[in-house]
């Protein structure tokens, strides 16, 4: 049977989009495949890691009917990789093999069978569906996803706070030295829902949603959300995606955002980004620290290292405020200044020793609070 017949990069782009969570090293051999199954015309394509199942449906040619296998999906993709893009391939199946041809090439590879294909468990009952435009929620997990922590032991950071309320939809996310808070305004009302995505599923998401601008009067890409108690389930562009959620307790974000610094002071992003990423040459590999000199008129950056190096830079700031020193790991001031596309930035400070907090002058909907480093 002709499972498939179409265009090289039509395959490779369907296989590419529910690729990403597949391991390459997995203690059931079968997790490293794609499941393949036709049902008439149309064909769906599975990938799962047992916590998060992303499937998509395609019509991609070949002869209609039903069937269903699993084969090595790194494996296909690598070796379409290497075919030109608009060249028809084809996938047959022969006695529990497929036969990838594509040209004069011939690559017949092992299968497994579908049943041994362990299957997301769907919660039982999902909360109701909302919907916001995709380029609206990639652009918030944006603003955010740089400050989840990484193999953290309170693994309920290892993710991101995910908060719609009424009309509005929250994002927070933080590894106990700094937090990111990002939100936008709803087109609907919806009922409150406080979930942790992990930090997989959110890099998933990341690469998945589009970002188009659409031109004026045209529908923007919409995706589609729905919440039980233990899953998450999005829907978007032909792809279902479910996820285990993190359980556990997210820290009280509102508690940790500065609400009255007396200093503030707004500048020029990029160069205050520049300034960093100067200074930050001579800081070593342990120790990322930077030093901060707030004066009136002028912020002075430095930084030193072990072998007695120094960097120091200087910027003209409009600033009143009182005199203040104060170190940051300069990985968190960069990380938040490269994922912010405004050209000003206000930081607010109360003194060397409190946190700081990163804003967008006139705009509510951003938030980075970052902790001091003693220097």
């Amino acid at each position: 049977m002709i499972v498939l017949k179409t265009t090289q990069n039509q395959l490779l782009g369907a296989l590419q989009s529910v690729a990403g969570i597949v391991e390459r090293r997995h203690t059931l051999p079968v997790l490293a495949n794609v499941l393949i199954r036709k049902q008439g015309e149309s064909i769906q394509l599975t990938t799962s890691d047992l916590e998060i199942q992303i499937r998509t449906t395609a019509t991609l040619g070949g002869d209609a009917g039903a069937f269903a296998t699993t084969v090595g999906a790194r494996k296909l993709i690598d070796i379409l990789r290497t075919m030109p893009a608009d060249q028809t391939v084809s996938l047959e199946s022969q006695q529990a093999k497929l036969i990838l041809k594509g040209g004069k090439s011939k690559f017949t590879l092992q299968t497994l069978p579908a049943e041994d294909f362990p299957l997301v468990q769907e919660a039982p009952s999902f909360g109701s569906v909302f919907q916001v435009p995709q380029k609206t929620l990639k652009d918030l997990l944006d603003q955010v996803a740089f400050a989840m922590a990484v193999h953290d032991i309170r693994y309920y950071l290892n993710g991101i706070l995910f908060v719609a309320e009424g009309r509005q939809l929250s994002l927070v996310s933080t590894d106990g030295h700094r937090l990111a808070f990002a939100s936008a305004t709803l087109d609907v009302e919806v009922p409150k829902q406080e979930v942790i995505l992990p930090r997989k599923t959110v890099i998933e998401l990341q690469r998945l949603l589009s970002t188009a601008s659409v031109p004026e009067g045209e529908q923007a890409p919409m995706i589609e959300m729905q919440f039980a108690s233990n899953q998450a389930k999005f829907s978007f562009g032909g792809m279902e995606f479910v996820t285990k959620l993190v359980e556990g307790k997210f820290p009280d974000y509102n508690r940790v955002i500065p609400k009255s610094h007396q200093n503030g002071v707004t500048l020029g992003r990029a160069p205050l980004l520049a300034s960093l990423q100067r200074t930050a040459i001579l800081t070593s590999e342990k120790f990322k620290g930077v030093r901060l000199n707030f004066e009136p008129g002028t912020l002075r950056v430095a930084s030193s290292n072990a072998e007695q190096e120094e960097a120091v830079d200087e910027l003209d700031i409009d600033y009143g405020g009182d005199p203040i020193e104060i170190g940051f790991n300069v990985t968190y001031l960069i990380d938040a200044l490269s994922n912010m596309g405004q050209e000003m930035v206000r930081i607010e400070l109360q003194d060397g020793n409190s946190s700081a907090l990163m804003t967008v002058p006139d705009n509510a909907h951003f938030k980075y609070v970052v902790m001091p480093m003693r220097i």
